[in-house]
């Protein structure tokens, strides 16, 4: 996290210091520039958090700035193309600070507004979230009219920052608890031009499948209906996590109906896996059914935790048609090595794949660290 939380140091702290003093001649940005040295024992949010007091702190001083001042000295910095980048974030915090604070539906709405003039130089996807935990219908109902805008950082942002698990992000509970409330934003956006926003449409919609697979595959089979050249690509990675849970409905809309398969038992390479090692496996699968069978072959891991039990987790293999009677044998190395999102722990670990969401061929092996 060392070099994530470089993103803003010293450099660029003083920087938007000079940059705010250009944008509103005479005032001075004292704090802003202390807050330049204090940095480096903190973590990217926690530099962002500091920054952004201190650009309160500086407002605050006397005679003290509202939210329409900062609003006009932050448009005013827009002029600066180098007032650009990570430390806008921080920036994008205050401004949503001081609107909160004032308590009032133009400031709410010109906040809006602002991160979407502010989100080409950086996502205000962070930002944006408390703005939706406040009052989520009206910031909702603003954040739809910008799927048709000119600015393709401004339409993703209207799905990034509206996710309903953004990475990184606070969690609002409207987007948990109404996880319909942001599907006109996706129906809006689904077909857009720019990857960059069709990438975060999926995501958005892949976030929908933990707590809403109905509605998230009714939507699917609506954007299906109504396809363009990318449909199929948003929709699969949209439903990626439910293709994996072997959710029937997800798994029939992408074309992989319950099939007769036989499979074979799974070849392990070892069964003691010692810790960096890879696991190779292997195994063939026939199609014993009358009628070509397209299958989705995915595989999970039975991972031991601390307390002794397993936490399974699973992973894409592949995608095939095999006709009727027709055999295909299939490999796959999978890493156990040290990760900073996965704690190994040594002992008992299982091996199963599944295909077109049933499980086949429980096998165990051990894995030492």
């Amino acid at each position: 996290m060392g070099a994530m939380n470089e993103l803003i140091n010293r450099g660029n702290v003083e920087a938007l210091a000079d940059h705010l003093a250009t944008a509103a001649p005479g005032t001075r940005w004292p704090n802003v520039a202390a807050a330049a040295t204090t940095l480096d024992e903190l973590s990217l949010r926690g530099r962002t958090d500091q920054v952004s007091d201190a650009l309160l702190a500086d407002f605050r001083l006397p005679p003290g700035a509202d939210y329409p001042t900062a609003a006009r000295v932050f448009r005013s910095a827009l002029d600066n193309l180098g007032f650009t980048g990570w430390i806008l974030w921080p920036v994008s915090e205050t401004a949503v600070t001081l609107a909160l604070e004032s308590d009032t539906a133009a400031d709410f709405a010109d906040c809006l507004a602002l991160l979407a003039e502010l989100t080409p130089r950086l996502t205000g996807e962070f930002a944006i979230r408390r703005l939706l935990a406040r009052d989520p219908d009206t910031a909702l109902h603003i954040i739809l009219e910008w799927t048709s805008h000119a600015d393709e950082h401004v339409r993703r942002l209207a799905s990034e920052g509206t996710r309903a698990y953004l990475p990184w992000a606070v969690r609002v509970p409207a987007l948990v608890e109404r996880p319909e409330a942001t599907i006109p934003i996706l129906n809006a956006l689904y077909r857009d031009p720019s990857e960059y926003v069709r990438r975060s449409v999926a995501n958005h919609l892949n976030d929908l499948a933990r707590h809403s697979a109905e509605a998230v595959v009714a939507t699917a089979a609506g954007w299906l209906a109504a396809p363009d050249a990318n449909t199929a690509w948003v929709v699969r990675h949209g439903l990626r996590t439910l293709i994996k849970k072997g959710h029937p409905a997800a798994l029939a809309l992408q074309g992989f109906a319950p099939a007769s398969v036989a499979v074979t038992a799974l070849r392990l390479d070892r069964q003691v896996v010692a810790m960096p090692e890879d696991l190779g496996f292997e195994f063939e699968i026939s199609n014993t059914g009358p009628a070509d069978a397209q299958l989705a072959v995915d595989y999970a891991v039975h991972y031991r935790k601390a307390n002794g039990s397993q936490s399974v987790k699973i992973f894409k293999l592949t995608a095939l048609t095999l006709a009727a009677g027709e055999t295909r044998k299939l490999a796959k190395r999978h890493a156990f090595k040290p990760m900073t999102t996965r704690v190994h722990h040594p002992g008992l670990h299982a091996l199963e794949l599944q295909i077109n969401g049933v499980r086949h061929g429980h096998t165990e092996f051990e894995v030492r660290t």
